[in-house]
């Protein structure tokens, strides 16, 4: 019989994606290190095992963004979630021609 645990489905992680979560980690890591604090102590501060921790700073796709979320807090850093999809370029730029192609469909 299989564990609850083992029948969790992980998010699929494309490479290049990969490539960014790792670099979330170590920015979050050189963050911590800046600040003069070790893992045990961000552990402490959080409640979240040293495991855990380490996984962050690795970028493990398998941690939630809410423990993500408490290091950063811990560091002073929860602002920078907030510029996340913040200037959504792609987004505006659909929405700028749907917009132009109504205003032309209500011309004819």
């Amino acid at each position: 019989m299989q564990s609850k645990a083992s029948n969790k489905r992980g998010a699929v992680i494309f490479p290049k994606n990969k490539k960014i979560l790792l670099e979330l980690g170590e920015n979050i890591k050189l963050a911590r290190k800046r600040r003069g604090l070790t893992q045990t102590l961000i552990s402490e501060r959080t409640g979240l095992s040293r495991l855990t921790v380490r996984n962050i700073e690795k970028g493990d796709s398998g941690v939630s963004i809410g423990h993500y979320l408490v290091v950063l807090s811990v560091l002073g850093l929860t602002e920078d979630l907030l510029n996340v999809a913040k200037d959504d370029k792609l987004g505006r730029k659909l929405q700028d021609i749907s917009l132009l192609s109504n205003k032309e469909n209500k011309k004819k």
